[in-house]
């Protein structure tokens, strides 16, 4: 019987921090446990007794990098609770913000998180000695998400502009136009981004994904569309709470989610997306996956990198069509109605990790009674787990050091936000 143990202080290009135990025993993987010890931010118990419509403005501080899923997610769960329909150029305009965050997001995270992995560095600014188009390349694309997420919200962190029923104020037709050619330059950009992850080395490995994302009828989702699954879940969006439950791990500070009634894993983000929305890509987004040789379904989590790519075409591509038929509107929101009864709404839009999902109760007057909010993270989280227990299965005869970077790599594949989950990474594997 042998014993080893290793320990890192933290896994480094996430957002947050946590502890990753693995234990070994006779060549066996006996326990996973993804730790995630930052402490709960209380945001759920924040939000009771607040207005409803301070609602967009408090979870927008919940992640400096997806500020606007959580704003949709919140403006949707209220209007589902309040009855309200809002659509035409308001709701292009929120898939515009939405688009914003994706083109900003994904280019972080493919070049300044992720491709250090896959080129041998220890961080991106390593990389950037050799590979500085590169990073410059990623910094000029998250540079215009950045810009039209200002253009829209009325900054880039944080936006201050979304509000129940719409927006405080709507850009001009003029405004939009004079963007455009900043998403024209993009477009080459994320041309160029798409060819660079298709030709990373990736390892041949498949897992058996149960994939779970939003499916709308027409679009490639972002706000809108029942909750689907890749084995058999098919229900509106606002009944989250029907097929997935959450659960605490004794040794994390992060709720995780699992299916009811199995307890199983589900995986969230761009290959579920992917995978359950293949037909509803844009033109140049499907040329380029068809270009780089993507399946129409990825079960490789290392190859998620492409799938990022792909998807920040896609947004570029749905900005400028939205840009191109905008008529401004007026006004720029729709007017609540009051609240006479407690009322529950609940939504789920596409944050670029994944699904977010908000429920909300209102009370007579207009005050949060409860709120539940659950990361695209803590429902990948026990995916990652299991993610990992594959990999240590197949690689016992790596040492020590090789086993620990095969396990960050594997957690980075996810793009995990420990911050948000939490309502990375120490690693201790112990062999015996």
């Amino acid at each position: 019987m042998t014993e080893r143990t290793i320990g890192i202080d933290y896994i480094a290009r996430v957002e947050g921090e946590g502890a990753l135990k693995v234990r070994i025993q006779n060549n066996h993987v006996e326990d996973v446990q993804l730790k995630i010890f930052e402490p709960p931010r209380f945001f759920e118990a924040f939000l009771r007794g607040r207005s409803y419509l301070e609602a967009p403005d408090i979870t927008a501080r919940i992640c400096g990098i997806c500020p606007v899923a959580y704003q949709m997610s919140s403006v949707h769960a209220m209007e589902r609770a309040l009855g309200m329909k809002v659509g035409g150029q308001i709701r292009e305009l929120r898939r515009l913000l939405y688009c914003g965050e994706w083109i900003e997001s994904h280019p972080l995270h493919i070049f300044l998180l992720h491709a250090p992995d896959f080129l041998g560095y220890p961080d991106a600014i390593h990389m950037a000695k050799d590979y500085p188009d590169a990073v410059k390349l990623g910094l000029a694309l998250k540079k215009v998400g950045n810009s039209l997420m200002t253009l829209l919200g009325g900054r880039e962190i944080h936006p201050i502009n979304v509000r129940v029923g719409g927006f405080y104020r709507a850009p001009t037709v003029n405004e939009l136009k004079a963007f455009r050619p900043q998403l024209v330059e993009a477009m080459k950009l994320a041309e160029t981004t798409v060819h660079f992850t298709a030709d990373l080395d990736f390892p041949n490995i498949e897992e058996d994904y149960e994939f779970v994302s939003l499916r709308h009828e027409r679009e490639y989702p972002l706000c809108d569309g029942d909750l689907v699954s890749s084995k058999g879940i098919k229900v509106p969006q606002d009944r989250w709470d029907d097929v997935f439950e959450e659960v605490q791990a004794p040794y994390a500070n992060a709720l995780q989610s699992v299916r009811k009634g199995g307890g199983t894993s589900y995986l969230v983000g761009p290959l579920a997306r992917y995978a359950l929305n293949r037909d509803h890509l844009s033109p140049r987004a499907d040329q380029l996956a068809r270009e780089v040789g993507l399946e129409n379904v990825v079960r490789n989590p290392y190859r998620s990198v492409v799938v990022r790519a792909v998807e920040t075409v896609y947004a570029i591509e749905e900005a400028l069509r939205i840009i191109d038929q905008y008529e401004r509107p007026d006004p720029s929101w729709v007017e609540p109605p009051p609240v006479t009864k407690s009322v529950t709404g609940g939504a789920v839009s596409e944050a670029p990790r994944g699904i977010l999902y908000h429920r909300y109760r209102i009370g007579p007057g207009g005050l949060i009674e409860d709120a539940k909010i659950v990361a695209p993270t803590s429902q990948n989280q026990k995916r990652i787990e299991d993610d990992v227990r594959h990999l240590v299965e197949r690689s016992l005869a790596l040492d020590d050091p090789a086993l620990t970077n095969a396990c960050e790599r594997a957690i980075r594949n996810h793009d995990p936000c420990i911050s948000c989950a939490t309502h990375f990474l120490k690693l201790d594997i112990e062999r015996r």
